[in-house]
């Protein structure tokens, strides 16, 4: 078992277990997105077992009034195959010490409403439901 940052020639293995959260996403949308990405250090981190990608977080260090210096956690997936194996909360484990290593207050994240199992697992982690987000579409 590995943790640790994929690099860019990473791509399509990223893209293979980040597709099952965003289904909606291309490969070429991700691998434009992903160097779009590049100028606020966003960070592909993986799972690795036997050189396979169990699961992916997509992160970026970010600061604003409202959550100070934080770590942002902006796609957080398992392999399907893989689910309540533990690989997402060894995952946050990582990410905690992530930030904490860079001098973050908190984790933040944001998940849709349909994905009542996601949010339950992270309030038994221990996040809190701070805000609602709103978007309106141009």
């Amino acid at each position: 078992m590995q943790i640790r940052e994929l690099n860019l020639k990473e791509l399509d293995i990223a893209y293979e277990i980040l597709s099952q959260l965003r289904t909606e996403l291309s490969y070429k949308e991700f691998e434009d997105l992903i160097y779009e990405m590049r100028h606020m250090e966003y960070k592909m981190i993986g799972i690795f077992e036997n050189e396979k990608l169990i699961t992916y977080a997509g992160v970026a260090i970010q600061t604003n009034l409202y959550h100070k210096r934080h770590l942002y956690v902006y796609d957080l997936v398992t392999d399907s195959a893989l689910r309540t194996k533990g690989y997402a909360k060894m995952m946050l484990d990582y990410l905690v010490d992530f930030s904490r290593v860079a001098m973050c207050e908190n984790i933040v994240l944001s998940s849709g409403l349909q994905r009542v199992q996601a949010h339950k697992f992270y309030e038994n982690y221990g996040f809190d439901k701070k805000s609602y987000i709103y978007i309106l579409k141009n």
